[in-house]
Formats: structure tokens, C-alpha cells, sequence
């Protein structure tokens, strides 16, 4: 049996990767193709879908390296990396190519050099509208993967090393939220400019590296107080519930009060709003891991497909969407309308699953050969454990 069919995915995980990835869409396709809210208040809200890769992310890259040291047995960093190098680069690579290939067709405002790319460090001074922008969040998770096992290695050695856990995953919470809240006061208080929020929050590894955190802290439940995750899973749906109403409330929150007319963005949202957010996802996935949970025995439609092809999709969608506008003047067909958003939602799809195919697939079955570890979970149960997604 190959690794990819090892295990039995997990349809809630799949569900929230699925929706995670089609509210990137909608977000990009009001910027990119149509101009309008297309898809009503998902078109504004859908930037948080980046939000909810991040918390599954840190779930699944978590739970492996947790998994591995609460049994005791040894961590390899080698193999870690090789297998996340395989997992995340080729696809990655191809299309950065295609950008740098078609710069008059892909190009944006700017485009930062190419050693930014390939070293997953252009979203550091990036402004919204650059080529590739929406790669950022790729940087952010690439960042994480590099250092999260290296730190819990590092508290492994020490003495309490549980204790110690909890306490990095509380300060770098803290420490997001004050370097928000620091950019907020250091760059015109309320009346931060865009350009400023895009450097100094959004795309900022400084200010985001926090909502990865509460599914490490998922991970570190479930593998260090199993007695406690156990008690917790079991309430699925109270978790359903308490998450869908907390994502509810942040994202009106957002809605209405992150940035004001005539005053601009607001210290709270800017500053404790992420890690709200953060926090509601953390609930969903809680529900989607919860066998007694409706979210983790429903069997959506298509959405394990969604959820296989996300990263994928995530990479190819926005250059599609670009290179849609012209075809959609010429057959005279409303961007805007249900013709013309099936078209170019379609074959958005449709290339993320050609890359998945042609790229992604061979390359994990080299890594399922060259690095085969038991002691990892694999990536398929919720699509991915690895990067996505994100707006601008």
C-alpha cells in the first residue's frame, strides 16, 4: 500500500481546505476579473480562507514533528525538509516560471527579483498588486516550516519541555499581536495607509506568523494531554457550533470595523482580530478532527477533490483569472455573471488539477519513494499539510 493511501482522509479537514481555497477565489476573482462584489460579502471576506490554511497548516505540520517526539522516537530534520521540499517547490517553481515568462500578460505594479522567489522572501516590503502578490503567504508558511522544527527540537532538549511548548505558542501569540499593534502606532496610528498595512501587517511574516500557532497548539493536545484532547473532541459538535458563531462575529467585526470612513483602520481589529480569527478556525478544525461532529461525517461533494488539488489551484488561479479578461471582452461575455464566473472558475480548477497532475503527483511519488516515513501523517488526509492561498 503507498503512503497516499495509507490513511483515511478526513472529509472535515477536507471540507475546510475545499472552503478554504474557494473563498480565495471569490476574493480574487472581484479584484482581478470583475471589479464587484461577485460573490456578495464572500468577495470581502474571502482573504480569510488564507487565515484558515494557516490554522490547518499549522495543525498538520505540527501534529507531525509532536507526534513523532511524544513517542519518543527521532525527529529527522533531513528527512522533514527533503519531504517538505518536494511537497511544496516543484509546483511552486512552475508557475513562478510562467510569471517570468509572460511578464506583459502575468505582470503587476512591480516584481521583486527573482532571488526573492526562489528564497521565499518577496513578501518582505511587498505592496498589494506586485507580480505573484498572493505568493506571500506561501513565504509565511515556508518561513514556518523552516523554523517551527527546529524550535521544538530545541524545547525538546530542555527540561519541561511540555511547559516551555505552551509558553513559545503563548509569546509569539502576544508578540503577534503587539507588532500589529506596533505597526499601527509607528505608521500613522488610524490613519494607516494601505500601502503601509500591506508592508508593515498583511503581508508581514511578523504579524501573521501568529495564526499558524492554534493548530500547533491543536497538535500539542492532542500528542501531550491526550487525556484532555480526548474530553474536548468528543463535544464535535458544541465545537461546530462555538466555531461557526465565533468566525460569524469576527468576520463582522472585520466588516464593520476594521477599517473606518474618514478614520481608517482600527487599532482593535488591526491588533487582536487575526488571532480571533485564528481562534474560530482553531474551533473548526477541532470539529473537523471530532468523530461525533457533523462536520467530520459529512461527505461533501467534490470537496475532497477541491481539497487535493487546493495548493494547486491556489498557485494557477490568479494567473488565469488575468489572462481571462481578454477572451471575456472578446465573446462579449459578462464577468460578472453566471456565465462568465462558471467559465473562468472552471478552468481555474481545471488548471490547478493539470498541475497536480503533471507536477505535483510525480513529485510525491519521488517522495513517497526517496523519503518514505511511517511516522509522519500524511498529506493527503486533508489535501495538503502544506501551503495555499491568500488575497492581493
Amino acid at each position: 500500500m503507498t503512503e497516499i493511501n495509507a490513511t483515511r482522509r478526513i472529509y472535515g479537514l477536507d471540507t475546510l481546505r475545499a472552503s478554504a481555497i474557494l473563498l480565495v477565489m471569490m476574493s480574487h476573482y472581484g479584484v482581478v476579473v470583475s471589479g464587484k462584489l461577485t460573490f456578495g460579502f464572500l468577495t470581502s471576506i474571502g482573504w480569510m480562507g488564507v487565515d484558515l490554511f494557516f490554522v490547518l497548516s499549522g495543525y498538520l505540520i505540527g501534529n507531525q514533528i509532536m507526534s513523532t517526539l511524544a513517542r519518543g522516537n527521532r525527529f529527522s530534520l533531513k528527512t522533514f525538509f527533503a519531504r517538505r521540499l518536494l511537497r511544496t517547490l516543484p509546483a511552486y517553481y512552475v508557475v513562478l516560471a510562467i510569471y517570468f515568462m509572460f511578464p506583459s500578460a502575468l505582470g503587476g505594479s512591480n516584481t521583486p527579483s527573482i532571488w526573492r522567489f526562489l528564497t521565499f522572501t518577496q513578501n518582505i516590503g511587498l505592496h498589494f498588486g506586485e507580480t505573484f502578490s498572493h505568493s506571500w503567504s506561501l513565504c509565511i508558511e515556508e518561513q514556518f516550516y523552516l523554523i517551527l522544527p527546529v524550535v521544538a527540537l530545541l524545547i525538546a532538549s530542555f527540561r519541561k519541555p511540555v511547559f516551555w511548548g505552551w509558553s513559545a505558542i503563548a509569546g509569539v501569540i502576544i508578540a503577534g499581536m503587539a507588532v500589529r499593534g506596533m505597526a499601527w502606532m509607528n505608521h500613522g496610528q488610524n490613519l494607516i495607509n494601505p500601502a503601509d498595512h500591506a508592508v508593515y501587517v498583511y503581508y508581514s511574516s511578523f504579524a501573521r506568523f501568529d495564526e499558524l500557532l492554534p493548530g500547533v497548539a491543536i497538535a500539542m493536545l492532542r500528542n501531550f494531554h491526550g487525556d484532555l484532547y480526548s474530553q474536548i473532541i468528543r463535544k464535535g459538535n458544541l465545537l461546530l457550533v462555538c466555531g461557526a458563531a465565533s468566525f460569524i462575529l469576527t468576520a463582522y467585526l472585520f466588516l464593520n470595523y476594521r477599517e473606518i470612513d474618514d478614520y481608517g483602520f482600527t487599532f482593535s481589529m488591526m491588533t487582536f482580530g487575526y488571532p480571533l480569527l485564528a481562534a474560530s478556525f482553531a474551533l473548526l478544525t477541532m470539529s473537523a478532527l471530532s468523530p461525533n461532529s457533523l462536520l467530520n461525517r459529512l461527505r461533501v461533494p467534490g470537496a475532497e477533490k477541491i481539497a487535493l488539488w487546493s495548493y494547486a489551484i491556489y498557485l494557477v488561479h490568479k494567473a488565469i483569472f488575468k489572462l481571462s479578461l481578454a477572451p471575456l471582452s472578446g465573446w462579449n461575455i459578462d464577468a460578472d455573471g453566471p456565465v462568465g464566473v462558471a467559465i473562468v472558475m472552471g478552468i481555474s480548477i481545471f488548471g490547478g488539477w493539470l498541475l497536480y497532475r503533471l507536477v505535483e503527483t510525480p513529485f510525491m511519488q519521488l517522495r513517497a519513494k526517496l523519503f518514505p516515513s511511517v511516522h509522519f501523517e500524511r498529506d493527503a488526509v486533508s489535501g495538503r499539510a502544506g501551503s495555499m492561498q491568500s488575497p492581493a
